[in-house]
């Protein structure tokens, strides 16, 4: 009896949503807000695990994405974030079936930013050079494979990549920005989401890579899991100070993820009406728009030039004194 490529494939890259709040444990100790936020995570995190492994047993596309679909609305695209995992981690066994690039212009399309981001999740696993894997894939979308990378390595390297604020050698440029980005949303599932325990990681790290560490927690708050009330989020753009359009800019980038999903999110709103003054749709309008208006010019990568753009937009909006804006400069 042949066992299923899943089951084969656990010993080498054994992966287990019941490992996620044993880490933060044993990195801040035993809290009391941690059982609760687990709660709200677990759903997240099992759906990856899940939806992984099920991408190795079933990578065909007539077979896996009816599974894919079958999953509860709320954590849908979580899942094609796994199934992106599962295929870029067949595709470095593999190689000739290029599973992958079928999937990310085929069913996998609506929900390719997270098939993305998915495939940076396994790039730290796998013999294969990320400058090389990202220069095969989309010019403006390659960097969240890179965003993927950062959160694995943020969440699974904490002593190396957190404590020792060190950034894997072989990560180089626009890159390491990109890393940081999901660096930062490593943080917000690691530390329970709690504004203290964010603060305190993000402080310790050198002032040039705050930003884009506040940049993930905008995109996770906004997109993750509905874990903080409006008080809460309200708090975390008061303490992200003067990186507060970093977490804009996150904000924004997690209402375009929900839009092209075509599943809108309360927390997603929630976020967006706090750190915006307006919902998700609204937000992703404006993240659209700064897309129009980026041209061909610039050297740095179009993806942080309307990064950049959108930036620029949160500070020339109107919002109530009350979010101390002129902070965010």
């Amino acid at each position: 009896m042949t066992l299923p490529l899943g089951t084969l494939l656990k010993p080498v890259f054994p992966l287990s949503a019941d490992a996620f709040p044993r880490m933060a444990a044993e990195r801040f100790g035993v809290q009391e807000d941690m059982d609760k936020t687990w709660l709200t995570f677990e759903p997240v995190a099992r759906t990856l695990v899940d939806s992984f492994y099920m991408t190795l047993d079933h990578p065909r596309h007539e077979s896996l994405v009816p599974r894919l679909e079958a999953t509860p609305p709320a954590v849908r695209g979580i899942a094609y974030e796994g199934a992106g995992m599962g295929l870029m981690l067949l595709d470095s066994l593999f190689p000739y079936k290029k599973r992958l690039p079928a999937f990310l212009h085929g069913p996998g399309a609506p929900y390719r930013c997270l098939v993305y981001i998915g495939a940076g999740l396994v790039l730290p696993r796998v013999p294969v050079s990320p400058g090389r894997f990202l220069a095969r894939q989309d010019p403006f979308l390659r960097w969240l494979v890179m965003d993927g990378y950062g959160f694995y390595e943020g969440f699974f390297s904490w002593r190396d990549i957190v404590e020792q604020h060190r950034t894997p050698r072989r990560i180089r440029g626009y890159a390491a920005r990109a890393f940081d980005q999901g660096l930062g949303r490593s943080l917000w599932f690691s530390t329970g989401a709690s504004v203290e325990r964010i603060i305190a990681t993000i402080s310790g790290f050198p002032p040039r890579r705050q930003g884009d560490l506040w940049g993930g927690i905008g995109l996770a708050c906004a997109y993750a899991a509905g874990v903080m009330d409006r008080s809460a989020v309200v708090t975390l753009l008061q303490e992200a100070g003067r990186y507060r359009a970093d977490l804009a800019t996150g904000t924004a980038v997690a209402s375009v993820f929900r839009e092209q999903s075509g599943l809108p999110a309360p927390h997603t709103d929630l976020a967006c009406e706090v750190v915006w003054e307006r919902g998700a749709a609204s937000v992703a309008a404006i993240a659209h728009e700064a897309g129009r208006r980026l041209g061909r010019a610039g050297t740095e990568p179009a993806y942080e030039r309307w990064r950049q753009e959108i930036r620029a937009a949160w500070l020339d909006t109107p919002v109530p004194a009350s979010t101390g804006k002129e902070l965010g400069t």
